[in-house]
């Protein structure tokens, strides 16, 4: 039902084109040209108006609950790019335009007489944004943070029943753990008898990362694959002869080219050179 006695909804239904096009100047100043230069007025003016709305909608009927609209909204603030800080302080200038406005040339006791209400019917609907920002927020990084994981180990099929794993970077527990993880999914899923992990992009193997591979590798053989480790540099090779890491369970080649002959052998296949037809 609505509230027929709150002096900050009437004013705002009242004003609703001058504290909207306030705003939106207001938040196009904040940016610092940052978002300005990219987002249209019109965008602008829409996410402004989107919010406004929504806050209307609220203090029109206070006990409602517009979790799911303030959701929907932050959702698409997170895919605006717009940081937290912009959209605190965004609503800062939202609140100090309205109570400015509400205000002005009323005598310092009743200006303090409306910042009670005032803070009643802005306060929940500012606070309830801020939780969901950071809700969308945290489910985005989430979600961008699995798909980096899946491209960081990904396994390729190249051949019926041939796989390749090219490992580029640092190979650290977490990442091992991944790698293992795309490893098993990845040849059932293909229906791979040989995998071959390539190393080339590998900067350094230490014992850490040799015995992630000898784990993988040994994994890879339990569900039914053999797995081929390739591109193996000279000073990889030195340094792993120095640790005195055994990996003679594990089928080595130096380059991709010889991982891939292997495994076409392995599989009942061989590179055939066709002569010119006469």
């Amino acid at each position: 039902m609505k509230d027929a006695s709150n002096p900050v909804l009437d004013f705002v239904l009242a004003h609703q084109n001058e504290i909207l096009n306030e705003w939106k100047d207001s938040l196009k100043d904040l940016g610092d040209q940052k978002y300005s230069n990219i987002l249209s007025d019109q965008v602008f003016l829409n996410t402004c108006n989107e919010y406004l709305q929504i806050l209307i909608s609220y203090m029109k009927n206070p006990g409602s609950d517009q979790t799911e609209k303030v959701s929907d909204y932050a959702h698409r603030v997170v895919q605006l790019g717009w940081s937290l800080k912009y959209i605190s302080e965004g609503l800062k200038q939202l609140s100090l335009i309205i109570f400015t406005k509400m205000t002005d040339g009323l005598p310092e006791a009743e200006k303090m007489k409306m910042v009670w209400e005032f803070d009643k019917s802005l306060s929940p609907i500012n606070n309830e944004l801020i939780h969901q920002y950071a809700a969308s927020w945290e489910r985005t990084v989430s979600l961008q943070k699995i798909a980096l994981q899946e491209l960081s180990a990904p396994l390729i099929p190249i051949f019926e029943n041939i796989t390749i794993m090219p490992l580029v970077g640092t190979i650290d527990t977490e990442r091992a753990k991944q790698i293992m993880e795309n490893l098993l999914t990845g040849v059932v899923k293909h229906r791979a008898q040989v995998v071959l992990i390539d190393i080339t992009g590998v900067p350094v193997v230490d014992t850490m990362v040799a015995h992630h591979i000898i784990q993988a590798s040994e994994a890879v053989r339990l569900v039914g694959a053999k797995c081929l480790l390739v591109g193996i540099r000279p000073e990889i090779a030195q340094t792993i002869v120095n640790l005195g890491i055994d990996l003679s369970q594990v089928i080595t080649k130096n380059s991709l080219q010889k991982g891939m002959e292997a495994a076409l052998e392995m599989t009942n296949r061989q590179i055939v050179e066709m002569g010119d037809s006469q």
